[in-house]
């Protein structure tokens, strides 16, 4: 009776490592299946990645003219007064020519005492007192601002010193209009990349298909050249992967 048992278990057993090892057998083979299966769906997915390039030029909306001058006298009084008529010239100046009194600020003036500063051994200072001031202009009207600076040589002719760097040196131009030519410019830089794309697909006897992946890169604004700030080269560039298929 025992023996009986004993060989049923022991068929049992057999039976069960026989299922096991099919299991095993089977999974081994439903992986190469699918490794392959994996590897074929890979080689079909046949892509090409371009790069698209848009860029124009546009003229600067905002102009931000600073002019600074300077006075020196040996009468803090007089220094204050010499001040006050300079920024008289300077306000009629711009005024007479068109500009706006809102489109012109004026900082506070900056004065030096020589004599605080001086020290044994060194001579004294031909005038006690300098100042220097600055008048800034903050336009849109960019034509008219560049127009005035070329004649700004007429103030100088008043006694008015301006500073080497005010003559043109520190003048910013912005292009405030980015996000008004973004979508344009987006736009071009994706049919351009389109463009490659395609005679690419053509080159390799390949039908061009649908986007992949895309990123756009970011705008950079700069100055055409150094002679003309004002007009602002804005550049964009997209990347964009497409698939291939025969």
């Amino acid at each position: 009776m025992s023996g009986n048992r004993s060989g049923t278990v022991q068929k049992g057993q057999y039976q069960n490592g026989l299922a096991g090892l099919a299991i095993a057998f089977g999974l081994v083979i439903m992986g190469a299946i699918l490794a392959k299966a994996a590897v074929g769906v890979k080689e079909l997915e046949r892509t090409v990645t371009v790069k698209g390039l848009s860029e124009q030029e546009f003229v600067a909306d905002v102009v931000i003219w600073p002019l600074q001058y300077s006075v020196a006298s040996n009468d803090l009084t007089d220094l204050y007064l010499q001040l006050e008529e300079s920024n008289t010239k300077i306000m009629q100046f711009l005024i007479e020519r068109g500009l706006s009194s809102d489109a012109v600020t004026l900082s506070a003036p900056n004065i030096v005492d020589k004599s605080a500063q001086q020290y044994g051994g060194y001579e004294p200072a031909l005038y006690r007192y300098s100042g220097n001031q600055t008048v800034t202009v903050y336009s849109h009207e960019i034509d008219l601002v560049r127009t005035m600076q070329a004649s700004l040589s007429e103030l100088g002719r008043q006694g008015i010193v301006f500073t080497a760097r005010d003559y043109g040196v520190t003048t910013e131009y912005l292009f405030t209009r980015l996000n008004d030519v973004k979508p344009d410019m987006v736009e071009e830089a994706t049919r351009n990349a389109r463009q490659v794309a395609e005679k690419f697909a053509e080159d390799s006897d390949s039908k061009l298909g649908k986007i992949k992946r895309a990123s756009q890169g970011q705008f950079s604004i700069s100055a055409r050249d150094r002679n003309n700030p004002h007009i602002k080269r804005v550049r964009v560039v997209s990347t964009i992967e497409y698939y291939l298929s025969d």
